[in-house]
């Protein structure tokens, strides 16, 4: 085994095109931790963010330049190597992971590459009967639904609100999807409709067919119609867009129900959600293995499943970002390593 690997690098901040594929040290594993060769991974927003410097947040809570820097966190691949102090995961095992999630999120977690290292306890065997390519598709996704949905799972201070986010019981629910088609989204429509909600999907008409697929009950085309002028007496909205104007959900919703928001910055609803007795909530999403093994399992009985919005090898990674960049994605991109 040699010293170096392939990866993909980032040596300064901006578009797809600072993306570069060449040599980089292959990392070792360390106390706690497991070698992964990486079979496939998928891109995710912060991914974008990190690469363009997150140039959308106040300059106090931009990131440091500390190049070069390998971005990505969400893998599927094989064990090669076990570091002191690990048990439960052999040479040889099909695992995969959330890396290093939000620790790394200035920096990079090193996914996108031939190899990366990964803490043993966020690490996963990966479900069977699914791909690489679905597996690697899944983790940042399914965690951030399962933690907003299903288990929190952490007792990490908020930041960004006073109190810890609770998910809510959905059996009997009325719950929208906002972003349904994306990679969060799709997931969210697949997770409530496990739990016995009623779901409103709300997403572009292309995505229509699959979220019927996938269980949704109602559909509402946004560019066709404006959800809030449609939807009522809602106990659950899940908006996983973000952006401009995500006060406009308040309205749909019935006093007592909530407001989840994926991406809570920017929203200026609070005042008028208190005096509706509706609770607007927020968590940071965070890496753990034990719930990629609870989560899996549904994986693995076929219950819910990843959709794939396209794939590229590693070397090309900058034309995936490109993809991502021009948005309308159903699922997630994810990158193969040969």
């Amino acid at each position: 085994m040699t010293n170096t690997m392939k990866a993909v690098r980032l040596h300064e901040f901006g578009g797809p095109d600072v993306l570069h594929y060449e040599d980089a040290p292959r990392p070792i594993a360390e106390a706690g931790e497991v070698l992964v060769r990486v079979h496939a991974a998928s891109l995710n927003p912060p991914d974008l963010h990190l690469r363009e410097g997150y140039r959308s947040l106040p300059p106090e809570w931009q990131p440091s330049s500390v190049f070069p820097m390998i971005l990505g966190t969400d893998i599927s691949g094989v064990v090669t190597a076990v570091g002191d102090e690990v048990s439960g995961f052999s040479i040889g095992d099909e695992v995969y992971a959330m890396v290093r999630f939000p620790q790394d999120i200035m920096t990079g977690s090193g996914a996108y590459a031939e190899y990366v290292r990964v803490p043993a306890n966020e690490l996963a065997l990966k479900p069977a009967g699914i791909t690489h390519v679905e597996a690697a598709g899944a983790p940042m996704s399914l965690l951030t639904v399962w933690q907003f949905l299903i288990e929190l799972g952490h007792d990490a201070p908020n930041p960004l609100q006073s109190f810890q986010h609770v998910p809510i019981p959905l059996k009997g629910r009325k719950v929208m999807v906002n972003g349904a088609g994306g990679g969060v989204g799709h997931l969210a429509v697949q997770i409530a409709k496990w739990q016995g909600a009623h779901v409103i999907a709300v997403a572009s008409g292309k995505h229509q067919s699959l979220l019927c697929e996938l269980g949704t009950d109602e559909f509402i085309d946004y560019n066709k119609t404006a959800a809030e002028s449609v939807a009522q007496d809602v106990d659950l909205v899940i908006d996983a867009v973000g952006g401009a104007n995500m006060e406009r959900f308040l309205s749909v919703i019935k006093p007592g129900g909530a407001l989840f928001l994926m991406n809570p910055i920017g929203f200026s609803g609070y005042e008028e959600a208190v005096k509706s007795e509706i609770t607007v909530s927020f968590t940071q999403v965070r890496s753990s293995g034990r719930q990629l093994v609870e989560a899996g399992r549904l994986l693995e009985q076929g219950i819910i499943r990843i959709i794939v919005d396209s794939t590229y090898p590693l070397a090309q990674a900058s034309a995936a970002h490109k993809r991502a960049s021009r948005g309308s994605i159903q699922g997630k991109i994810v990158l193969i390593n040969a």
